[in-house]
Order: C-alpha cells, then sequence, then structure tokens
C-alpha cells in the first residue's frame, strides 16, 4: 500500500477490512481490468463531477481552519489541484462521450454523493482543522492508493486516463503532501503522541465512516439506472 504518511497509516488499520472494501471494491476491479461498463464509468464522472465542486468547497473550508500560513497553502495548493488537475479530466472524457461540462453540472444529485459530501462538510462546520482532514482523507488519499496499485500493475488501456491520472507522478506528489500536512496537524493538536490523545478514538471513527461512505460512491457507480430522473449522467 502507498506510503502517505504516519497519521493516513495508523487510520487505515483501525479501519480495517473496511479499506480493502474501499480501494478493491468491484468497481475499481473492473476499472483496472476494462470489463467496467462504459455507462457506469461514465455515471460515476458525472456524479463525480458533483462530487469534486463541493470538496473543492471542502478544501477551501479549510483554508478558514487552519492555524498557519503553511496549512493555509497546503489547503489552498489542493483546491488547485483539484479544480485544475481532477475536474477537467472528467470534462475532457465526458466530452468525448458527447455529455457538456453544462449537461455534468444538470445531472440529479445521488443520495449517496449527498450523503457523503454533506458529511465532509458538515464535519468542517461543525469540528476543527483536524476533524476536517480526517474526513477529506479516505478520498485524496485513497485514490492515491488505488492509482498507483492500477498504473503498477497489468491494467487495460479503456479507463488509461483516470488511472494514469492518479497513480501519475502529480497525484502521487499532492498525496505525499496532504500525508505530510495530517502528519503536521495532528502533532500541532494531539501532541507527539496522538494515539494517546482523548480526540483519537472519534477521528479514526470520522476516518472510518468516510471510507465507508467512499465504498458507497463505488456501489452507486456500478448502477448507473437507479435514483436518477433522466440526468445526463445515465447516458451510454
Amino acid at each position: 500500500m502507498a506510503d502517505y504518511g504516519t497519521i493516513f497509516s495508523l487510520w487505515r488499520a483501525d479501519a480495517g477490512a473496511l479499506w480493502p472494501d474501499y480501494t478493491r471494491h468491484r468497481f475499481v476491479r473492473e476499472l483496472g481490468d476494462g470489463t467496467l461498463p462504459r455507462a457506469a464509468f461514465l455515471h460515476y464522472l458525472a456524479q463525480d463531477y458533483l462530487f469534486l465542486i463541493h470538496f473543492s468547497r471542502a478544501w477551501a473550508l479549510a483554508v478558514t481552519k487552519a492555524d498557519s500560513i503553511d496549512e493555509m497553502r497546503h489547503c489552498a495548493a489542493t483546491v488547485h489541484a483539484l479544480l485544475h488537475l481532477e475536474l477537467p479530466l472528467h470534462i475532457g472524457i465526458c466530452a468525448e462521450a458527447g455529455m457538456s461540462e453544462a449537461d455534468l453540472a444538470a445531472v440529479d444529485e445521488r443520495i449517496e454523493n449527498l450523503a457523503y459530501t454533506r458529511y465532509v462538510l458538515d464535519a468542517g462546520h461543525s469540528g476543527d482543522f483536524l476533524d476536517l482532514l480526517v474526513a477529506l482523507a479516505p478520498c485524496v488519499l485513497g485514490y492515491g492508493d488505488i492509482g498507483a496499485r492500477l498504473l503498477a500493475g497489468a491494467h487495460d488501456d479503456r479507463y488509461a486516463d483516470w488511472i494514469k491520472t492518479y497513480g501519475g507522478a502529480d497525484y502521487q506528489d499532492l498525496c505525499r503532501s496532504v500525508g505530510a500536512l495530517i502528519d503536521a496537524a495532528a502533532e500541532r493538536r494531539l501532541g507527539a503522541e496522538p494515539q494517546s490523545s482523548p480526540r483519537w478514538p472519534s477521528l479514526c471513527g470520522r476516518f472510518r465512516t468516510a471510507t465507508r461512505l467512499e465504498a458507497g460512491f463505488w456501489d452507486m457507480g456500478l448502477r448507473p439506472d437507479a435514483g436518477q430522473t433522466g440526468g445526463a449522467g445515465d447516458q451510454p
């Protein structure tokens, strides 16, 4: 598994089977071997486009929750990566399938998407900087974990753009940066022995919940016709 810092490794270990349930989900396996139906992939991308908009807002919220200029810079850089690296990937792939950015913006947001994005935003609004980071971590670092593994192994070229984006150097650098940010933020707020902090169990709980919501997002991706009312995300 990818190494993105000490605290993330501890959270990932605490999550137990929830982590492989997410990072080795059927959706991920089929994406890697090229058997994922194109309709499911496009549906996922359309929902993830909406997700990334909320996710960008959450990282922007982290700027206001930060205690130092360095933390603010890290979070601002992540917002930039989301808006200028990930969103263009979604827009470009969907454009090749005949879906414009206006089509993506008009897609009905699935319940699984609402649950996850609002959970993350609530963590940020109701908690502090570290509460928000732990809710954000499974997405940012989980995609890095998945991308690195798929890129390093045998994979079909059908979804190569997605795999190369998340397994590539730019995204892996971002993951290492976020991991370092989490390590520094935890030491700043919890001390040199974070696992002894009274907050540690609740932080691990937040990580587990966000990881479950990530797996639910993949479940949603495998059901492109469920819960929709004719949005562009259902188009083949």
